[in-house]
């Protein structure tokens, strides 16, 4: 089963590593524009799949338009009358009787309030309901609440419903319904508005819809009703208009009687709610001490009220930008509100057009990050990737705040996070690819630790150098100048080319490197100085002369020509590995006698006419390989002898007979 999820991972991330592999292959440009559009596909994908959850995390940053920049000024137009815990401590449990509110409405209309508003249904038939409807009557305006029920699955059809507007067609994109909970009949003459609110995925209450349709009647809110109640007038009428700019809301409503008042709406007919103001700017006072006559009466005096439960035993309470559980009655005076400063916010009808010329703006601004200087590419787009987010919502933010624009921010947000990780990911791609090919090709020059040495240090002017025990072999083709002045240069480069290729392979596969090649010759490094790099290094060398001078060298030279043969010295020893030289011209190097006697070493094969040679110390590592001493040598440039030994060859026709084993003790006599 392990086995299988790794497959399966693993099926997941190579269509990824084609895919980038792809989009390496092409040009720069060519890639960037597909990864962008691709982002832009992404980003649609993820905002349709996730709609609900984005939603609320839009809103949720979005609130903060108003809430960083939020009214503290008291509003003193609207009052809210609230049947609280003190309210419900003194006159019994809500519901109240009908005597009770009748007394309520009486109060308040004896405190001269304008108009009254109460967030309250009646729906059944109760003792004293014609004195609260005669209470109403009397008072200089007020408004009951009527709840049309949208989303329901069940028939739901109680009181009676009334006060419809007139002059709206219920097809223009508002809310329809056939299951309501109204008033009971003793209130049909009462003005009316719903109380419907549009609750979303995290119970919120964000949007209220201006008008609701019910069996072809559309019903008005009841903040609305408030100013159709407050003008006396007989009819409702009003007109929804479609918006007519870009910058315009979608839609417009319209009070016949009201000309001023033009409310802003979305495409589905729903008002936004605007929480500019602090909740402490909304006026409440006990329903309690109104009854009592406990309260100043200025604070009422030709004013408009909302009348609504705030307590949290009724359950009329919901999540707001400043609280968890707010009354639903705050809400209704936040709208009512916006209505009397004529300051609905409102998304414009282009805002999706909007959106999208800001993700073009992002893709734009990355695409020319991108395609900058590598150090620069490499730090703006992570910055770009964190500003460019940031600016969108600081404009969403300073709209709000300024002009009661919501405009929005998630899309392009997002878009400019995804677009900024995947052309990050391509251009670290490409450099790591670039940087790969770098060492790659810096490697086909040196050895592998001086190539990652190069590669991932700084230059310096100074000595970078360390001591270290090795073993070396140098290898040259004999007679090959010679060669070169005979031959064409392009045969004479095919023949270098297959030795150094197959000498490499050969010290590669006996654990050895090349140190460098240096015209026909090379030099080869073991790490060490023990028997087993000794042994590697003389088997390496023995099968260069298998496979190279007997297979791949000229078996019939040109007429006047010495035959080509491979030489090769080895030996142990201490040497200085690193890098000498001015910061702008590095060069690596290998010092120390041990690379000149091998150097050496190597020159004798030509004299001795013997193929292999072994210095002294490295022979010392093989005594079980029955070298035979050839003798001691004052080798050319030094000035202490050399005993030198060369592996038994069966067929040479230098060999001298000698079938001893190795004796390591120095052997006088030889050329000084």
């Amino acid at each position: 089963m392990g086995r299988a999820i790794v497959m399966n991972a693993l099926g997941h991330i190579n269509p990824f590593k084609h895919a980038l592999a792809f989009l390496l292959r092409l040009v720069p440009y060519g890639a960037r524009l597909i990864l962008l559009a691709f982002a832009g596909l992404l980003t649609a994908s993820i905002v349709t799949v996730f709609e609900d959850s984005l939603d609320t995390l839009e809103e949720s940053v979005g609130a903060l338009g108003w809430t960083l920049n939020a009214e503290a000024a008291l509003e003193r137009r609207i009052s809210i009358v609230a049947i609280d815990e003190k309210s419900i401590a003194q006159e019994g449990n809500w519901p109240w009787p009908r005597d009770t509110m009748a007394r309520l409405v009486t109060a308040l209309n004896d405190a001269g309030v304008q108009l009254q508003l109460h967030d309250i249904v009646f729906p059944e038939a109760a003792q004293g309901d014609d004195a609260l409807a005669l209470a109403l009557q009397a008072s200089r305006g007020a408004a009951l609440a009527q709840v049309p029920v949208l989303d329901s699955e069940q028939t739901l059809r109680t009181g009676v419903l009334s006060h419809a507007v007139s002059g709206v067609s219920c097809s223009a994109g508002l809310a329809n319904t056939s299951n309501y909970i109204a008033n009971n009949a003793s209130f049909a003459s009462i003005a009316k508005g719903h109380i419907t609110p549009i609750v979303s995925a995290d119970g919120a209450i964000r949007k209220m819809p201006a008008l609701i349709c019910v069996d072809g009647n559309a019903y008005p809110a009841l903040p609305i009703s408030a100013f159709l109640q407050a003008l006396s007038t007989q009819v409702w009428g009003a007109s929804v208009t479609a918006g007519d700019s870009l910058f315009a809301p979608a839609q417009m409503l319209q009070l016949d009687s009201y000309p001023g008042l033009r409310i802003p709406l979305d495409a589905q007919g729903n008002m936004r709610i605007s929480y500019r103001n602090l909740p402490e700017t909304y006026r409440a006072i006990s329903a309690a001490d109104v009854l009592n006559g406990d309260f100043d009466p200025a604070m009422l005096d030709n004013g408009w009220v909302l009348v609504g439960a705030t307590a949290f035993g009724i359950g009329d309470i919901v999540p707001t930008p400043y609280s968890g559980a707010t009354p639903g009655v705050e809400v209704q005076a936040r709208i009512l509100g916006s209505l009397l400063d004529t300051n609905v916010p409102y998304t414009p009808s282009g805002a999706a057009l909007f959106m999208m010329l800001l993700s073009i703006l992002s893709a734009a601004i990355l695409f020319a990050i991108a395609g900058a200087r590598e150090r620069f590419s490499s730090y703006g787009l992570p910055i770009a990737g964190l500003l460019l987010p940031v600016a969108a919502i600081t404009l969403h933010i300073e709209l709000l705040a300024s002009n009661n624009i919501w405009l929005g921010w998630l899309s392009p947000v997002l878009y400019s996070v995804l677009a900024a990780s995947a052309l990050m990911l391509l251009e670290q791609a490409r450099v790591r690819g670039e940087r790969s090919r770098v060492f790659g090709n810096l490697n086909a020059y040196l050895p592998s630790d001086v190539a990652k040495e190069i590669a991932y240090s700084l230059p310096s002017s100074s000595v970078n150098a360390r001591r270290a025990q090795v073993t070396l072999l140098s290898a040259d083709l004999r007679n090959f100048s010679a060669f070169s002045e005979a031959r064409p240069p392009e045969e004479s480069a095919a023949l270098l080319h297959y030795f150094f290729v197959r000498a490499a392979e050969i010290v590669e596969q006996h654990g050895g490197r090349i140190h460098e090649f240096k015209g026909d010759s090379l030099l080869a490094i073991w790490d060490g100085r023990d028997s087993e790099a000794a042994l590697q290094a003389l088997h390496a060398a023995e099968q260069m002369q298998a496979s190279i001078d007997r297979d791949m060298l000229p078996q019939h030279p040109p007429q006047g020509l010495e035959p080509l043969a491979l030489g090769i010295g080895i030996e142990q020893g201490s040497v200085l590995i690193g890098s000498i030289g001015p910061a702008q011209r590095r060069t690596h190097t290998l010092l120390g006698d041990t690379v000149t006697i091998t150097l050496r070493i190597q020159e004798m094969t030509t004299e001795l006419a013997l193929p292999i040679l072994i210095g002294e110390c490295a022979a010392r590592q093989l005594s079980e390989q029955r070298l035979e001493s050839q003798g001691s040598y004052l080798l050319a440039g030094l000035r202490t002898p050399h005993v030198l030994f060369s592996p038994p060859l069966v067929d040479s026709p230098t060999r001298r007979g000698k079938s001893d084993p190795v004796s390591l003790t120095v052997v006088s006599g030889g050329r000084r």
